[in-house]
């Protein structure tokens, strides 16, 4: 039999699309299994191959756990709202609702190639309004519990996108989408409370299992800080100023006081000096500089001509204006010493006067930090000199008794402080879910009825942003103008937009059932499907989606709508797939300016979706980023080849009834145990290579299979190459995958037979030999005797020390 690919293919996508064979069972069914990709966003250019690098990944996971019969849930949708759906319309001059929806086409005939198990009928669009009707819901949930409130502040503007961006959005300074420069504008906004659940989500990490570098990227986000408040009085002044210091151990050392230039106490605080205009001056630059996105190559500073008495006893420390200081982390108000990198450079600049309290135990590294010519930060290792109390004892060993000392002195007060700021979650766009609110001139914010969601998003011509800070919609009077449902009254509506993580912060949800009508989800169905097992996606989204799923959830699980508190048991991250560029003369990502692009479309018509399926998988560990070879797809093809025309040859298939010959039986079993446990790993490279050292062991040793060896190895083969697979099991017995379940093998038979022993004189490795597992000293002393008998001659052998299916030692002299 010839394995034509294209026909094969066309052949089961057809009959799969016609009888799924793999649909989601009734609730109950069994134990279940929720195996979920995160949904893409439907962009123009299509399905790329880093799509299929974890689209295949999961589906191989998904498979083998409908083949052990549990009841499966995969299922796929669409994030179609947000910037990219809208810039990508605007720059083809459509309207977004047009592109997005020929985008899912596109992309929905791309994923039916793949070969995927998903179920068609769980789909979901975040733009369909019977979905964003919830997302809507869940807002106001959150409105009425406090954590959504209105804002008019100086936020993140991307001057390209035209509209504000939370912090997680900006990368280096620059809007994570588009790339450009992001400067600080002033915009009333809609802000959640994410910072009242930064503990949650510091304590919740500890039960997932997710990669480490992950837990590690949200923990740096979220930046606990347990540290202390000083406070101190500015001389001459009735203000007292209070600072907050995560690396407290240093407090002696502490010789200058830094405020940010946009501080609330700024003002107060120069009342009354002969400074005040420069400095207001000099904070006017800084605060434009960050305006338009200038980047600080050196800290700045001005003396603002007040001091505070330092309770410490280190005199009156001048305070300055840095810019480096910002006034939203801790108190805005930072007292600076010589161990930390930033202050000594500024105090280095400024020619601040300094003091060293902290030590290394090197005498040479020691004078040059009490010379000032390093800067000494070490908080665990570092030896003390003051306070006398703590003398010659190292800072990380002192930590809470300084905590204590500070307190009792009334120095002090412990405070726990975090990086992480309240999510800003508005945007100035037209393409996203409108925010459920009015905007009464009697009643204030009123929300919109439960029983009027959705609000959907009026059908416009001009949906091009302003650039104002306001939204489009602001200018559709039908639509803005409406009545109050408190008072009656005149009321205008939300027009802001919300962020186009809003709709994916809960799908993983909605799947389940995604027509439910009178409910976001099904409180029966979140006991039964959540959370998801098995959730698999690029790292990219470490601080953006997943850090605000898992806030939803959170907040969703206090207001008692869900009973548990994290969405994801298990995170999978693949890494992506790079190419050499012939422009840049790099191995690097993907992108049509390099000219290094793959269109996995391509692919399938000259290889077909098995092999590129595989070798997807086979292109190295899945966690991290591989190089694509054009070569490895004729490797994966000419395997396949061989294991099909193996396979089909009837000579190499036993008759019914006779016996497989046991060494052929043994192999079978010990290709399933090693294909499982590498899949098991996380490690489907390994697991092929698995599969083609099996066949190449079969066929030089002419092996006759039987049909159960070889229904195992097609059902082995279906999570990988499901197209042949069906085929196979189709052509050779008549039967349907749907109906073979997932091969186990025998712990005994998968044992290997033949061993390598170390061969050793005098404890010395001189060789090796194969040997049957559990061979006696006698058969093995022969043997290794003959191979180093060049090493025993004219030797007397003393003693043998023999350990079974190890080694054997010849102790001569």
């Amino acid at each position: 039999m010839s394995y034509d690919f294209r026909s094969i293919e066309r052949k089961w996508q057809a009959h799969w699309e016609q009888s799924p064979s793999a649909k989601t069972k009734p609730m109950g069914s069994g134990k279940k299994y929720y195996c979920l990709d995160m949904f893409p966003y439907p962009s123009g250019s299509g399905l790329h191959v880093g799509h299929w690098r974890g689209y295949v990944l999961s589906d191989i996971y998904a498979r083998i756990k409908w083949l052990q019969g549990y009841n499966v849930l995969h299922p796929m949708g669409w994030d179609a709202f947000g910037l990219p759906a809208e810039n990508d319309a605007i720059k083809k001059g459509i309207h977004p609702k047009i592109s997005t929806q020929a985008n899912i086409a596109n992309f929905k005939k791309q994923l039916k190639q793949i070969a995927a198990i998903y179920d068609w009928d769980k789909e979901l669009d975040t733009t369909d309004p019977h979905y964003y009707k919830w997302t809507q819901w869940i807002f106001l949930q959150m409105y009425k519990a406090g954590l959504a409130y209105e804002s008019d502040m100086p936020i993140n503007w991307c001057p390209s996108c035209l509209t504000g961006l939370a912090n997680e959005e900006v990368i280096d300074g620059a809007c994570e989408r588009c790339g450009t420069q992001v400067i600080q504008k002033n915009i009333r906004q809609w802000v959640l409370k994410i910072t009242q659940y930064a503990e949650k989500l510091l304590d919740g990490l500890n039960k997932l299992q997710w990669p480490e570098k992950v837990k590690s990227m949200q923990r740096n986000w979220i930046g606990k800080s347990e540290g202390l408040i000083f406070s101190a009085p500015v001389k001459d002044s009735p203000l007292i100023i209070q600072t907050f210091s995560a690396h407290f151990e240093s407090f002696a050392a502490d010789t200058f006081v830094v405020i940010a230039p946009d501080h609330s106490l700024l003002l107060e605080l120069l009342e009354g000096t002969d400074r005040k205009e420069i400095v207001l001056e000099f904070c006017k630059k800084i605060i434009e500089d960050r305006t338009r996105g200038h980047e600080e190559k050196e800290s700045q500073g001005i003396f603002t001509g007040r001091y505070i008495v330092d309770p410490v006893g280190n005199g009156d420390l001048p305070i300055w204006v840095a810019s480096f200081a910002i006034k939203d982390y801790g108190t805005g108000i930072v007292k600076c010493s010589a161990h930390d990198e930033r202050d000594f450079a500024f105090a280095k600049k400024y020619n601040i006067k300094l003091k060293a309290v902290l030590f290394p135990e090197d005498p040479k590294l020691a004078e040059e930090v009490a010379n000032f010519k390093i800067c000494y930060t070490d908080m665990v290792n570092g030896v003390l000199k003051e306070p006398l109390l703590f003398n010659g004892r190292k800072a990380g060993d002192v930590r809470q008794e300084i905590i204590k000392y500070c307190v009792e002195k009334d120095l002090a007060v412990p405070k726990v402080s975090y990086k992480l700021r309240d999510w800003i979650f508005s945007r100035q766009r037209y393409w996203g879910e409108p925010i459920p609110l009015l905007h009464c001139a009697t009643c204030g914010v009123v929300p919109v009825p439960e029983e009027q969601l959705p609000v959907e998003l009026p059908e416009v011509e001009k949906y091009q942003p302003t650039g104002t800070g306001e939204s489009p919609l602001a200018a559709i009077e039908w639509w803005v103008n409406t009545t109050c449902p408190n008072c009656g009254g005149q009321a205008k509506r939300e027009t802001n937009t919300m962020p186009q993580w809003a709709g994916s912060c809960w799908y993983f949800l909605r799947y389940p059932n995604p027509q439910l009508q009178n409910a976001a989800f099904d409180k029966a169905a979140m006991e039964y499907w959540l959370p998801v097992d098995l959730y698999v996606g690029g790292v990219e989204h470490a601080i953006l989606h997943l850090l605000y799923a898992r806030f939803y959830v959170k907040v969703l699980n206090d207001l008692g709508h869900l009973p548990f508190d994290e969405p994801f048991s298990n995170l999978f991250n693949q890494g992506m797939v790079l190419k050499f560029s012939e422009k840049t003369g790099h191995v690097e990502k993907m992108s049509k300016s390099k000219g290094n692009v793959v269109n996995p479309d391509d692919m399938v018509n000259e290889y077909g979706s098995d092999v590129l399926r595989m070798y997807m998988l086979f292109m190295g560990p899945p966690e991290l980023d591989c190089e694509w070879q054009d070569a490895g797809l004729e490797g994966i093809k000419r395997f396949l080849n061989r294991l099909y025309e193996y396979i089909t040859k009837p000579e190499n298939i036993l008759p019914e009834g006779q016996p497989e010959d046991p060494a052929t039986t043994r192999r079978v079993h010990r290709f399933l145990k090693d294909f499982q446990t590498r899949l098991d790993q996380f490690k489907p490279n390994t697991a092929i290579s698995a599969f083609m050292e099996w066949i190449n062991d079969v066929q030089a040793g002419s092996m006759k299979l039987s049909k159960d060896s070889v229904e195992k190895i097609i059902v082995s083969l279906s999570v990988l190459a499901p197209h042949m697979a069906s085929e196979l099991i189709e052509s050779l017995w008549g039967k349907q995958l749907a109906e073979c379940p997932w091969p186990t093998y025998d712990p005994e038979l998968a044992i290997e037979n033949q061993l390598v022993l170390a061969i050793q004189v005098n404890g010395k490795l001189r060789g090796d030999l194969t040997a049957q597992r559990g061979a006696a000293q006698e058969e093995v002393q022969a043997k290794a005797e003959w191979v180093i008998k060049k090493y025993l001659e004219d030797k007397e052998i003393v003693k043998i020390i023999f350990v079974k299916d190890r080694l054997i030692n010849f102790v001569v002299k």
